[in-house]
């Protein structure tokens, strides 16, 4: 049967449709693999047992088909296969897992259960900074529970964690604090330096606008009707063009036109800088206040700054014809002239009856202010004449740039006045430089170039409170540096003698007070070399060389007279003597050594006249001492001879004064002491009054 079925799987499986393929059921099984031992798994769990191989065909096709099929064995288990094993191994449970990580939420109650806040066995208890940022802290039970079971060494760690955890954050606040102050002066700066750029952009645009506007209006009024028609005749082509570097040669070709056309025009409008003819409204009709009446003819122009009005006559008809043969019939009179700013200059369009036709005051405007507050209609001689209209708008324009202009003005002289002000509150001594309060008074907004960049005078303030603050902090070195800066800028501004004048009193004044300041630590730290030095130094950068030297010498003749008061006569008059001679001549060496280290060399004539003084000053004391005895005894030899050695000292500084150590010295006698005395230097006389008391 298991061969018939092998025949029709593989000679007609694939040609007949009703039955389909056989398969393998399952692995083969090899008898030489020995017994096994029972997997207690019944028949039906071990699932069908394969077939017996059948034996091998003789031959032909299909038994060469046979053999390939069975050729290939599938799912060969390996010898130490055990089939009563579990198919996998099993996984552990996650239930320990969720307990070991709900322990370490736990607040710590012991220390051997402690987690990261205070674990035992890592050490001790640990910061928590996650804990110690909790807004609902309790820290009187945190550190119960922290500590509660803690040595005394712990708690010492803890506290020192603490205090590390505290100067760190305490640092990180000031780093914060200074990088956000730095970043708020250096934004500050900008927004001040881009204010400055935009205020000048805006002025700029400003004077852009009225230019191109002032440059277009005379154009048109160039390129219009002239003066009768004539205004323009005597202009070229060069004079016409809307050039900025022509635009005042065109104004003055303007005026020039008008007084020329119209008379007396100069009477009323004196050639002034920028004034200038916008336009030229053409004839008009003065009409009568009450009936509304023409009265005479009249022609109207506009300036940037006045309103002229000028009557049109006829020539005399008895002059020369030659003359006139060429000039018109009319000429015209300047008859009135207003400031805009001072008159008010009125549609009449919708005034008046028009029921009985035209409207007589369609066309006409009303001029009213002026000095004696009158009024005046005047109407164009064409019915809707557009010259009306651009006069009315001119003026409105011209009104404006006037009143905008003198707002401006007004600001300046306002901005002027607080900037002296602030200057006075600021600095009360400039209350004495009176011209100088009313130079700057004059001028409206001063700029000074420092370093290529436009400044103005709250600039240097900005600077003067940067030097007083440098003062204040006795930051000398900053200080001296600054004023060399400012006296510098002040020196290079030959062309602005005002701000000049203002810088330098106001750095004059910040240095005489940072000198005060170095003198004053010159006199406490004198024997000090390094620090006599550097102080020497910034006196001699601020311009004050000789209250130095005078300063120093003055501090060095004070210990003079403070150490030789400390010598107490008692009795021994050879030791005296050697006391007094020691102090004075070893501070002379030290103060002349001191000097030639820390002054210029042309100041050493100042030294050697203050090492004089002090040798004399020294024989004062010397005669007064030796005037009870004699001449040429073992006393007054051994004191003088003492006296010499000690000014031998100076020879090591290049000075050589043992001849002048008892000069002038007289033996015992009766004026020994007044002879000594009149030969001492003036002001020593404070010295004689101590030494003998």
């Amino acid at each position: 049967m298991s061969e018939e079925r092998s025949k029709i799987s593989l000679r007609s499986g694939g040609k007949r449709k009703g039955r389909p393929p056989l398969k393998i059921s399952g692995p083969i099984i090899q008898e030489d693999a020995g017994p096994r031992e029972p997997s207690g798994r019944s028949a039906a769990e071990e699932g069908p047992r394969p077939r017996p191989r059948p034996p091998p065909q003789s031959s032909g096709k299909t038994s060469n088909l046979v053999k390939q099929r069975y050729s290939t064995r599938f799912n060969n288990l390996p010898a130490d296969f055990d089939p009563a094993a579990n198919p996998m191994p099993s996984l552990p449970s996650l239930d320990q897992y969720a307990q070991a990580q709900a322990q370490d939420r736990r607040p710590p109650q012991s220390r051997g259960g402690r987690s990261e806040t205070g674990s035992a066995g890592a050490g001790g208890p640990r910061v928590d900074v996650r804990a110690l940022r909790d807004p609902n802290l309790v820290p009187e039970q945190y550190v119960a529970e922290i500590l509660s079971e803690a040595t005394e060494d712990e708690i010492r760690e803890y506290e020192s964690a603490l205090q590390k955890l505290k100067s760190r954050a305490s640092s990180d606040l000031q780093q914060s604090v200074y990088q956000n102050r730095t970043q708020f002066i250096k934004i500050s700066k900008e927004a001040e330096k881009l204010k400055g750029e935009m205020r000048t952009l805006r002025n700029l645009m400003a004077e852009l606008k009225a230019n191109t506007t002032a440059l277009r209006s005379a154009s048109n009024s160039v390129d219009g009707a002239g003066f009768n028609g004539q205004i323009a005749t005597g202009l070229s082509r060069r004079d016409k063009r809307s050039s900025v570097a022509d635009r005042t040669a065109l104004w003055n070709s303007q005026m020039q036109a008008l007084y020329k056309n119209v008379e007396g025009s100069q009477k009323f409008l004196p050639n002034t800088p920028g004034r200038h003819v916008v336009q030229n409204a053409g004839p008009w009709v003065e009409l009568d206040n009450a009936t509304y009446r023409s009265r005479r003819a009249m022609q109207i122009f506009l300036l940037n700054d006045h309103l002229l009005v000028a009557s049109r006559k006829k020539r005399k008809t008895d002059a020369p014809a030659a003359a006139d043969a060429r000039a018109p019939m009319t000429k015209l009179v300047a008859d009135r002239c207003w400031h805009l700013l001072d008159v008010e200059v009125v549609d009449m369009a919708g005034s008046g009856d028009s029921s009985s036709g035209r409207n007589k005051l369609a066309d006409a405007i009303m001029v009213r202010g002026g000095g004696q507050n009158e009024s005046f209609i005047y109407r164009t001689e064409k019915a809707e004449d557009p010259e009306k209209a651009a006069l009315m708008l001119n003026i409105r324009k011209r009104v404006e740039e006037l009143r905008r202009n003198l707002q401006s003005e007004r600001e300046a002289t306002n901005k002027a006045k607080e900037t002296i002000n602030y200057f006075a509150s600021r600095d009360p001594g400039l209350l004495q430089k009176t011209e100088l309060l009313e130079t700057l008074s004059d001028i409206k907004d001063m700029l000074i170039e420092v370093d290529g960049k436009q400044q103005n005078l709250r600039w240097v303030e900005s600077q003067m409170d940067e030097l007083d603050i440098h003062i204040a902090l006795q930051q000398i070195e900053q200080a001296v540096a600054r004023i060399e800066k400012l006296k510098s800028l002040a020196h290079g501004l030959k062309n602005n003698v005002i701000a000049q004048d203002f810088i330098s009193f106001k750095v004059d004044e910040r240095r005489a007070k940072l000198a005060a300041l170095v003198v004053r630590e010159l006199v406490s730290t004198h024997n000090q070399q390094r620090k006599t030095k550097q102080n020497v130094s910034w006196l001699s950068r601020l311009g004050f060389e000789d209250r130095a030297r005078e300063a120093y010498l003055e501090a060095r003749s004070e210990t003079i007279q403070k150490r030789s008061r400390q010598c107490i006569f008692q009795g021994n008059l050879e030791q005296y003597i050697w006391e007094i001679s020691f102090v004075y001549f070893t501070i002379i060496r030290n103060t002349v050594s001191c000097f030639q280290a820390c002054f210029p060399p042309p100041m050493m004539s100042a030294c050697v006249k203050w090492a004089k003084e002090e040798v004399d000053a020294f024989n004062a004391i010397l005669a007064r001492q030796l005037s009870g005895e004699k001449e040429g005894s073992e006393t007054w030899t051994r004191c003088m001879n003492t006296s010499k050695d000690h000014a031998g000292m100076l020879a090591e500084v290049g000075m050589d004064f043992r001849n002048l150590v008892g000069q002038n010295i007289k033996p015992a006698g009766g004026d020994a002491a007044s002879a000594s005395t009149s030969n001492a230097p003036a002001g020593l006389g404070l010295i004689l009054e101590a030494q003998a008391a």
